[in-house]
């Protein structure tokens, strides 16, 4: 039962790549584990992606760093389709508007939610994971009724 951060390259934050502990107890605290990929490029980031659909996570937040607006002007890397593939709900979070994926609509894995607090990476991280936490909440509720 865990949670993948999939974490793509910040050129300005070098402390990329740690989970602060405030995140590990959160999920923690709720049941989850709460694991950390960081990727050097946009088809790192594909990649890991797409090894979604091979691993037992239940849920995704995506931060994909500076790479935002390179997924976007180069589809043919083959995010949308990633994303598609692993069937995997996930939550993008952004410390600046300008990163966001921007990906086609009619996308059919889209995200559960879009946050972008600019200038401050952690409360993005902080809301995703309070999302993907309620979310999960509410299927594992959905499936004990079952």
């Amino acid at each position: 039962m865990s949670i993948v951060i999939i974490q793509g390259p910040h050129a300005d934050c070098p402390a990329s790549g740690v989970l602060p502990d405030k995140l590990q107890q959160l999920a923690a605290t709720a049941g989850r584990s709460l694991e950390l990929v960081c990727c050097k490029g946009l088809n790192d980031f594909v990649s890991c992606v797409r090894s979604m659909k091979r691993r037992a996570s239940e849920f995704m937040l995506l931060d994909p760093g500076d790479l935002g607006p390179q997924a976007t002007a180069h589809p043919e890397a083959g995010l949308s389709d990633a994303l598609d593939e692993a069937g995997t709900p996930y939550v993008e979070v952004h410390e600046d508007a300008s990163t966001e994926l921007g990906l086609p609509p009619g996308l059919h894995n889209a995200p559960v939610a879009t946050v972008i607090i600019n200038g401050d990476l952690g409360s993005s991280y902080r809301i995703g994971l309070g999302i993907a936490l309620r979310q999960l909440g509410t299927v594992a509720v959905a499936a004990r009724a079952a």
